[in-house]
C-alpha cells in the first residue's frame, strides 16, 4: 500500500529527540511553529500533537492547530479499521483531558504500532494496546492540486501566530482572572495539591512534561515548576481545563465561572456542579441535554446556583478551616466578574433568551439591565434639593449684585436673627433633600426643554 504524503513527512523526523538541560531541539521547535505555536520555545512542552500537526501542515493539510491530542477527535472523519497513516487518538490514564496521538504504521493482535512524537521524548515507533484507542481518523477531503509543498522546518501556508489561531477574548479574560486568584509559587504542607505555581500543581506539571513524580525527582521538578514559562501555563490551562470542561460552547458569563471551577475543583466535579445548577443529570459529560438545560435557564439564575454549589462543596472539605475564607472570597470575586460579563450582554443584546427574569433580584445590582426608563430632571429630588440650598444660602449674598436688594426696612422688619435662622433651616433642608434624593435615585437623568413665563 502506498503511504500517504503526510506520513512521508513524519518519517523524516524519525529519531528527533528532546535535548537535555536548558538546550532545546530546533527541529521540535519547528514542529511547534509549523503547527501554529511559534511562541513556544521549549522542547519540554508536550509535543505529540505538534508533531502530527506539523506533518499535516507540511503536506498541505490543516491540522487542528491545538497541542491537545484529543483535539484530533474533531479532525477529518472517523474510520472503523486501522489504515496506514491513519491518525490514532489514544487515552492516557484516567484523565479525560489527557491523550496521545500518532500515525498508524502497523498492528499485531491487540497492539497498534504508531509513528509519533514525544514517545519517550523522541520521534519513534512504539506499540500501544488497542484498549487505549479512542478513535481512528482520516482526512475528510484531499488538498488542492496547486498547494505548494513547504520545506521542512519552515512555516506552512496556514501558519499563524498564537493570537490568530486561538484568540478567544473570553478565555483570555478567564485565564487572567484565574492567574490573579492563584497567585505565585506556594508549597503549603496542608495543601493536598502540594507545590503549586500559578495554579499548576506539581502533579499536573510532572504529567505535562512526562516526568514521573517521586521523592527522588520532586526537588528538581519543584525548581522547574518555579520557572514554568508563560506559554506552558497558557497551554496547560487551555488543553486541560478550558476545552475538556466545554467552556467554548457556553455563554461568556457561565464559561467564566465554569472555567474557574474546573481549575479549582477539577473538570469532572465542575461539570457535575454545573449540571446540578441547571437541573439536568449530573453525569460529568457536557452533552446535548446539558446544553439544552443551560439555554433554558436564565443566566442569572444559573450563575447564582452554581456559585452556591461551589460554596457548599468548599464547606464540606476537610481543609476548609485553613483555606475556607480564601475559597469563599474567590467564589464571590468570580461571580462578580461573571456578573460584569452578564451586564455587558444585557446592554448589547437585551432580547436574548437568557436575559433577566422580572423580579429576580438574586444577583448583584450591577447585573440589572442598563435599559431602564429615563426620567426628566425636574422629577429628581436630588436636583430640587440643590436648588433649595442655593436659594437659601447663596441668594442673600449675591442678590445685590444681580439687582435683588434686601432694603434696610425689610431687614428691620424681619430681623437679622430671623434671616440667619431661615438661612440655616433652608440650608439644612436642602442638604437633607439632596442626600435623600441621591439615595433614592434609580434612573439616569435626561435633559428636557423647560419654558418659563414671567
Amino acid at each position: 500500500m502506498e503511504q500517504p504524503d503526510w506520513l512521508e513527512w513524519a518519517w523524516r523526523e524519525l529519531g528527533v529527540r528532546e535535548q537535555p538541560g536548558k538546550r532545546d531541539n530546533p527541529r521540535i521547535l519547528a514542529m511547534f511553529k509549523d503547527s501554529g505555536h511559534a511562541k513556544i520555545v521549549r522542547d519540554e512542552v508536550a509535543w505529540c500533537a505538534a508533531f502530527v500537526g506539523a506533518c499535516l501542515e507540511r503536506s498541505g493539510r490543516q491540522g487542528t492547530r491545538s497541542l491537545m491530542a484529543r483535539s484530533y477527535l474533531q479532525w477529518g472523519e472517523p474510520i472503523a479499521e486501522p489504515r496506514l497513516g491513519a491518525l490514532a487518538v489514544l487515552s492516557r490514564g484516567g484523565d479525560p483531558a489527557l491523550g496521545h496521538v500518532g500515525f498508524v504504521v502497523g498492528e499485531t493482535g491487540d497492539q497498534l504500532q504508531l509513528l509519533g512524537g514525544n514517545q519517550a521524548q523522541q520521534v519513534n515507533v512504539q506499540s500501544f494496546p488497542k484498549s487505549r484507542l479512542i478513535e481512528l481518523r482520516w482526512p475528510a477531503t484531499e488538498p488542492a492540486a496547486d498547494d505548494a509543498e513547504p520545506e521542512p522546518g519552515r512555516a506552512p501556508p496556514h501558519d499563524h501566530d498564537d493570537e490568530e489561531i486561538v484568540a478567544n477574548p473570553v478565555f483570555e479574560d478567564a485565564l487572567r482572572h484565574v492567574l490573579e486568584m492563584e497567585g505565585g509559587f506556594t508549597d503549603d504542607p496542608h495543601d493536598p495539591g502540594g507545590a503549586t505555581n500559578r495554579g499548576i500543581t506539581i502533579g499536573v506539571f510532572a504529567k505535562w512534561i512526562g516526568t514521573p513524580l517521586d521523592e527522588r525527582s520532586r526537588p528538581k521538578l519543584v525548581q522547574r515548576l518555579k520557572k514554568i514559562p508563560d506559554s506552558m501555563v497558557r497551554e496547560i490551562y487551555e488543553t486541560r481545563y478550558w476545552h475538556p470542561a466545554g467552556c467554548d460552547s457556553m455563554p461568556a458569563p457561565l464559561a467564566f465561572l465554569h472555567f474557574d471551577a474546573a481549575v479549582n475543583h477539577g473538570v469532572g466535579a465542575a461539570i457535575r456542579m454545573l449540571q446540578q445548577a441547571v437541573g439536568t443529570e449530573a453525569d460529568g459529560e457536557i452533552g446535548p441535554a446539558t446544553r439544552r438545560a443551560i439555554s433554558a435557564m436564565p443566566l442569572r439564575t444559573s450563575l447564582v446556583r452554581y456559585a452556591e454549589l461551589r460554596r457548599e462543596r468548599y464547606r464540606a472539605l476537610p481543609h476548609f478551616w485553613r483555606f475556607g475564607r480564601g475559597w469563599l472570597k474567590r467564589v464571590d470575586l468570580t461571580l462578580a466578574e461573571a456578573a460584569r460579563l452578564l451586564h455587558g450582554l444585557a446592554t448589547t443584546a437585551p432580547s436574548t433568551s437568557n436575559t433577566t427574569r422580572e423580579g429576580d433580584n438574586s444577583m448583584p445590582s450591577d447585573t440589572r439591565s442598563a435599559q431602564t426608563e429615563s426620567k426628566w430632571w425636574g422629577q429628581s429630588i436630588t436636583i430640587w434639593g440643590v436648588i433649595v440650598t442655593a436659594v437659601s444660602t447663596v441668594l442673600p449674598v449675591i442678590g445685590p449684585l444681580i439687582g435683588i436688594d434686601l432694603t434696610s426696612d425689610m431687614i428691620e422688619l424681619i430681623g437679622q436673627q430671623v434671616m440667619q435662622i431661615a438661612q440655616a433651616i433652608g440650608g439644612l433642608v436642602g442638604t437633607l433633600m439632596a442626600i435623600y434624593g441621591r439615595v433614592r435615585a434609580v434612573a439616569p437623568i435626561e435633559r428636557r426643554a423647560v419654558s418659563l413665563k414671567l
